[in-house]
């Protein structure tokens, strides 16, 4: 879901660079010593995860685990995502520098967001836990996908129509997500629970 450099308008890369400012400052103060090494292996997974993409118009289709991250990582998610962006954008020309910020804002606010909604579901067992790290995979890939659509058509009319393509192509991939979060999440919940506790 990464933008390609060159397609947004200077407003909208400003805003987003500003919120990922803020965005990474909070996490970076919320991350503790001790979980450190989780960020550093959720990064390491979105930046693999992402790194098989799809090229749908001015943008990307792929994995981004933004839910798994949001839910173990809360506000970490910021400084886990852009860590491996800021890899992808200069080892494979990912994205871009200059729209960083904004693929950064796009990934990691919908994951923030999945922390607060899903945590506390998740975190009491009650109902089932694959379906709701399902949706919460799925809502983060929606929002991510929403976001993203928002950014281009806010950059011009050119734009509205490669909006459009870009969420309807992402509908399978969010099914998609939202399963591998499922599986992912029952999987670390049985071998490694310690994780999902921090």
């Amino acid at each position: 879901m990464h933008i390609s450099e060159g397609v947004l308008s200077g407003p909208v890369l400003l805003g987003g660079a500003a919120l990922t400012v803020a965005g990474t400052a909070i996490g970076l103060k919320k991350i503790d010593y001790d979980e450190l090494m989780s960020v550093a292996i959720l990064s390491a997974a979105f930046f693999v995860a992402s790194l098989i993409h799809v090229p749908i118009g001015p943008a990307n289709g792929h994995l981004i685990l933004g839910g798994l991250l949001g839910v173990i990582l809360g506000w970490g998610a910021f400084p886990s995502i852009l860590v491996a962006l800021t890899l992808q954008a200069v080892l494979f020309q990912f994205g871009g520098l200059t729209v960083l910020g904004l693929n950064c804002f796009t990934m990691a606010a919908p994951a923030v967001i999945c922390f607060y909604l899903f945590r506390p579901m998740l975190a009491k067992g009650t109902g089932s836990k694959f379906i709701a790290a399902f949706s919460c995979g799925f809502l983060a890939m929606l929002l991510s996908t929403v976001l993203t659509a928002s950014a281009l058509a806010l950059s011009g009319d050119a734009f509205v129509n490669a909006a459009k393509v870009l969420f309807y192509a992402h509908l399978p991939i969010m099914v998609v997500e939202g399963v591998i979060t499922g599986f992912a999440y029952g999987f670390l919940a049985k071998v490694k629970p310690e994780v999902l506790a921090a």
